[in-house]
């Protein structure tokens, strides 16, 4: 996975931050031992003076060298007992004076066997996460709190009512948090404004990036711009700037594109959209993407070619029922003059 580079510093930041906070519990718990057990400092002291007095040795090749490291060994091993036991006799375990890592792999370094650790990369996915504000903008998005009864349970001319699509609509999405990445397949949620689209993407993201996995946020408008910006921009910081979007974009573990189909239309941008689609599916990237548009317009809009990869990649999960944000108005308490916070009291 590419890396942006600010990015990866802020995750560093975070991850040396960890570092300390363990260095400085470490340093409270000696304090706190070596007061309450003074023999545990002179045995740490000793053990110190040990290491220093095995390199000298080593150094100086004398004819009793081996016997002498055993006489050391033996001295060391005796003195980590003593020590084990001073421990447990104040009631703490034999490593409550050792070195505290957050990562066993790399040790808090951030690199294990020449490259990123997992613990650095999930940092990294924390970062490029908080950038999903917009998407996540009320703080308690959650499958528990979609709320089924804003959708009629009156059947439709098939015979469905919104409820009871939104109800397996709803358990799509529930599967596919649950079991990314191992998904079998991209969702396209399509539907009028305010049936949940948005608000569902959010629960996926939440549950999705709360895993350690890197989500990308863009409205199709503001995705395909910076394609545009990262090809055409004449100031190099816009263009650079550009270009890591599109990086996080294409790279990213799930990528949420919001309103397709409200995007100024041109060749460009449906190249670009289908550059997007493209570089993600081949990749084996899972993506998200919402729209008004029916399955004819799109067809319209983008052509077969990008409409045979929603066809062939993507699960369509129909979105049906009333504006819900105009139901949720409509449920909370009318203000009068007595009451013109609207509070019920």
């Amino acid at each position: 996975m590419p890396y942006d580079g600010k990015l990866l510093a802020r995750a560093r930041e975070q991850l040396e931050k960890r570092r300390a906070d363990n260095q400085a519990e470490q340093q409270r718990r000696l304090a706190a031992a070596y007061a309450r057990v003074p023999e545990i400092q002179r045995i740490d002291y000793q053990m110190r003076a040990q290491m220093t007095e095995l390199v000298r040795m080593t150094l100086s090749r004398r004819p009793d060298l081996a016997e002498r490291i055993e006489e050391l060994e033996k001295s060391n091993l005796e003195l980590q007992a003593r020590r084990a036991e001073l421990l447990i006799e104040q009631g703490w375990p034999m490593d409550f004076l050792d070195e505290i890592c957050s990562c066993p792999k790399c040790r808090d370094t951030g690199i294990y066997n020449g490259a990123p650790c997992e613990c650095l990369h999930k940092l990294y996915n924390q970062e490029l996460t908080k950038e999903l504000g917009v998407l996540l903008r009320s703080g308690d998005e959650s499958f528990e709190r979609f709320d089924l009864t804003l959708y009629s349970e009156e059947p439709d001319e098939n015979g469905i009512s919104p409820r009871e699509n939104m109800t397996r609509v709803l358990s799509a999405c529930r599967r596919f948090a649950a079991n990314f990445p191992q998904v079998a397949a991209n969702l396209l949620l399509q539907g009028d404004t305010g049936l949940g689209k948005t608000y569902l993407s959010a629960c996926i993201a939440r549950e999705t990036a709360g895993k350690g996995y890197s989500v990308c946020y863009d409205s199709a408008a503001a995705a395909l711009d910076a394609f545009e910006k990262q090809k055409f921009a004449r100031d190099p910081e816009e263009a650079e700037s550009a270009a890591r979007r599109v990086r996080r974009m294409l790279s990213c573990d799930l990528m949420i594109l919001d309103d397709l189909g409200t995007e100024m239309l041109t060749a460009f941008s449906v190249s670009a959209l289908y550059s997007l689609l493209n570089t993600r599916l081949i990749n084996r990237k899972r993506s998200i993407i919402s729209t008004n548009c029916s399955g004819e317009e799109l067809l319209r809009r983008y052509g077969a070619q990008i409409c045979s990869r929603l066809d062939g990649e993507f699960l369509r999960l129909p979105f049906t029922g009333t504006d819900i944000r105009r139901l949720q108005r409509a449920k909370k308490p009318e203000r009068n003059a007595c009451n013109p916070s609207g509070i019920a009291l």
